[in-house]
């Protein structure tokens, strides 16, 4: 599945639609991403991607901790954010990426900080994805209302 993926991020196969297992994964690395824009990847952000990942899929831990890594190995594997959102906003439904940046913002703010680096990256998700900017900052606000 990984495999596939990384061929798709690489160009190869780039028009193929992307199997549910693949999308999980480039949703799992964008929240990936999500965790390392501040340059700290934390224990608290991990939990939180495992979270956001198991409430979306409907997941067990063990399972979402697997996805977790998957997206962590995609991430590292890939060249830029532009091939994952390429591939999402293509094969992902808008609601279906809205609820992406929203759970890009619970990873963010899982250590109670925001910071420009992470304000910069989910403007530029956003935009990329095809969405709204009101769509993340509407999703922030939900986000810090928990």
């Amino acid at each position: 599945m990984i495999a596939s993926l990384l061929r798709k991020l690489k160009g190869e196969s780039a028009d193929a639609p992307l199997t549910q297992d693949e999308s999980r994964v480039a949703v799992a690395a964008l929240l990936v991403i999500a965790a390392h824009a501040d340059h700290d990847y934390e224990e608290v952000e991990r939990a939180q991607i495992e979270r956001a990942l198991a409430e979306r899929y409907g997941l067990d831990s063990a399972a979402a901790a697997a996805l977790r890594a998957e997206g962590e190995e995609a991430e590292a594997a890939a060249t830029d954010i532009y091939r994952f959102t390429s591939l999402v906003k293509k094969h992902v439904p808008y609601q279906e990426r809205a609820a992406v940046i929203e759970a890009m913002w619970r990873v963010i703010l899982a250590d109670g900080e925001r910071e420009k680096h992470e304000e910069a990256l989910m403007r530029r998700v956003t935009d990329l994805l095809g969405l709204d900017p009101r769509d993340s900052i509407e999703a922030r606000r939900r986000v810090e209302a928990r």
